[in-house]
């Protein structure tokens, strides 16, 4: 599983400089729902101009301590002191409480410890909210699109939990998503990384999952040789996808496995209809290389 890149400061937010010592990065081990939340809090906290000691002060609890739940350092924290901070921060409560009970089981805590752990905060904290009027809607727009492209990579039950993750996240950072240069761009980049994380990769490269394997050229197939032969020609395809760079992967999946015009695509990745167009002409081209290489001739390599 891959580990997601620190995340840049938020467009629109400038640093603010603090006095002390400077937030470490989070530590490498750090799993990826883990991060799911943990990230977008530093981000919250890295906006707020706060200081450690003032937010120290302000949630009771040490310095030290905060430090190391923000690098993720130590024992997975309990909900109490997430919350306390979350409240601080102004980040929304029920988002931030399914990605760190389902990190929390990842992590194997107990339901009993998850329970024990949110008795002590208003019942509200783990209560259902509705998220904001356009994070709504754009998820009504974009969901099963999301769905398709994350079917591409991971079985069911994972393509359910990456995408219900991403729609999370993005509402803990939605602010920072309208104010980006664009709103489907930064969601995307939410979505690719989330589904990424949970992606299972073989020397540093994305493998497609079993789903993308259900194409258009094997469902039209009835003999079974026909099928088998196909199969093989699928895996080199998929193989051979999977060294393509991220835009052109993510052009090719929606493109060719998805079965999306080149509009949809446009509008999914909030990229130009010109950058997917030459997206998919540069990809096209790569595994054309890679899968038909022209014919070699004596004393001439191809």
């Amino acid at each position: 599983m891959t580990t997601p890149p620190e995340p840049p400061v938020p467009p629109g937010r400038p640093t603010t400089a603090r006095p002390g010592r400077k937030l470490g990065p989070i530590i490498p081990n750090v799993g990826s729902a883990h991060r799911a939340w943990l990230d977008p809090m530093r981000g919250a906290y890295l906006a707020s101009g706060l200081t450690l000691s003032e937010l120290s002060a302000r949630v009771s609890f040490a310095k030290s301590k905060i430090s190391e739940l923000l690098r993720g350092v130590g024992l997975y924290p309990r909900w109490e002191i997430v919350w306390m901070l979350a409240v601080e921060l102004d980040m929304p409560n029920w988002p931030l409480y399914r990605l760190w009970r389902q990190a929390a089981f990842e992590a194997h805590k107990s339901s009993e410890w998850v329970d024990n752990c949110t008795d002590r905060t208003p019942i509200m904290t783990t209560t259902h909210t509705a998220p904001p009027l356009e994070h709504r809607a754009f998820r009504e727009l974009a969901e099963n699109h999301y769905m398709l492209f994350a079917q591409t990579f991971l079985d069911d039950d994972q393509r359910d939990i990456a995408v219900s993750d991403a729609f999370d996240i993005l509402w803990l950072t939605w602010n920072d998503a309208l104010a980006s240069h664009d709103t489907r761009r930064f969601a995307w980049n939410v979505l690719r990384t989330t589904v990424m994380a949970r992606t299972p990769h073989r020397d540093g490269r994305p493998e497609l999952g079993v789903a993308a394997f259900d194409t258009v050229a094997l469902r039209a197939l009835t003999d079974p040789a026909d099928r088998i032969n196909q199969v093989a020609e699928s895996l080199e395809l998929f193989t051979a996808m999977s060294r393509l760079p991220p835009s052109q992967l993510d052009v090719m999946v929606l493109r060719r496995l998805c079965g999306f015009t080149p509009e949809t695509v446009s509008a999914l990745l909030g990229a130009s209809l010109a950058a997917v167009r030459s997206d998919e002409r540069h990809a096209s081209r790569f595994l054309e290389s890679v899968l038909c290489p022209p014919p070699t001739t004596e004393g001439n390599p191809p």
